[in-house]
């Protein structure tokens, strides 16, 4: 019983040296380094968290079994058994730890670079570090990995042809990502008529967010090979174009004065950040009942389009009425024979 007693208490050691560093030294650690205001704190603790634990439970149960061995209640083949045993959960943890790391990083760098999708990067970033940490495991147990290798060479082709719709929509999103052709947070239209914010680019769908908060999910591959209008490329700024039409005995140059000066008070108001561009309109033809022509304005995205539409016709329309402009609305005369 007395042979007990050592490794039983390194196990107890390590369950309790493990809580109080997490619970104290780490969390004393994370509010220091929060005031430093490094990039990457929070990211850094948040990897570690849950884990330090474990290696010091992992550490207690390895020196657990070194004393069982010295003493002989085990024998070595066992011990040589269990130690593997515990380094691969301590290699485990710390491709764990390494793939929490590589997918934050990936969120952070898509969070500074606007546009990029992180949700298919992130999660590629965190399977590419579990690939080499079971390598690696494999490796330490002396098993050789260049038949898996070999292995999964020769089966590459089987499971292509076996996923080739899923191997599609992530390459496509890939190309996406890269190409740069769509972003997070974009205006996108597609032919088939559905439009919205791009919300996210996963491993196989697009997500797109309907302005009536409907979300509309479109395969990867679908969107790669579709034509589809991106309002806020090449930049968020869109041209706002809104036809009007006034009556023939109307004074062009007055019309023309005081369309511009409500076109600029609403762009103050709608996108007050735009300089540089000064609205103006453009007449157009003589219409059967009208002089038409359209006002072009600027706004800052495509949706600002609608509310700057709203506003600009309501106070067109006040302002028409104080100046006494009229706008027509379509007539037709219409002759009687015989007094009939």
């Amino acid at each position: 019983m007395m042979q007990w007693i050592v490794p039983l208490g390194l196990i107890l050691v390590g369950l309790i040296s493990g809580g109080i560093f997490e619970k104290f030294f780490l969390d004393n650690l994370k509010r220091f380094a929060a005031k430093t205001r490094l990039p990457g704190n929070d990211l850094f603790f948040y990897s570690l968290r849950g884990i330090t634990k474990i290696w010091f439970i992992i550490a207690g149960f390895y020196g657990a079994v070194i004393s069982l061995q010295l003493n002989g209640i085990i024998s070595d083949k066992i011990s040589d058994i269990l130690q593997k045993f515990l380094t691969v959960l301590f290699l485990y943890s710390v491709t764990i730890v390494l793939a929490r790391l590589a997918a934050g990083f990936v969120n952070l760098l898509a969070q500074r670079i606007q546009g990029i999708s992180a949700s298919l990067l992130s999660n590629l970033a965190r399977i590419i570090v579990f690939v080499f940490g079971i390598l690696t495991i494999l490796q330490t147990l002396n098993i050789s990995i260049t038949p898996i290798l070999a292995t999964l060479g020769i089966g590459g082709l089987a499971v292509a042809l076996a996923f080739q719709d899923t191997l599609s929509n992530l390459f496509s999103g890939l190309y996406l990502i890269i190409s740069g052709q769509v972003r997070t947070g974009d205006y996108v239209k597609i032919e088939t008529g559905q439009e919205g914010y791009i919300v996210d680019i996963t491993w196989r769908n697009t997500v797109i967010k309907e302005l009536p908060n409907n979300v509309v999910i479109v395969p990867n591959s679908k969107l790669a090979s579709a034509i589809f209008t991106n309002y806020h490329l090449p930049a968020k700024e869109i041209t706002l174009n809104v036809p009007v039409g006034v009556s023939y005995d109307s004074d062009l140059e007055h019309i023309e004065k005081v369309t511009i000066e409500v076109a600029k008070e609403v762009m103050q108001e709608i996108a007050p950040d735009i300089t540089g561009f000064e609205p103006f309109l453009l007449y157009q033809n003589f219409g059967d009942h009208s002089i038409n022509f359209t006002v072009f304005l600027r706004v800052n995205e495509f949706l600002d389009q609608r509310v700057a539409k709203h506003k600009f016709i309501k106070r067109l329309h006040r302002r028409y009425q104080q100046e006494e402009i009229t706008i027509p609305f379509p007539s037709r005369e219409i002759y009687m024979r015989n007094g009939e």
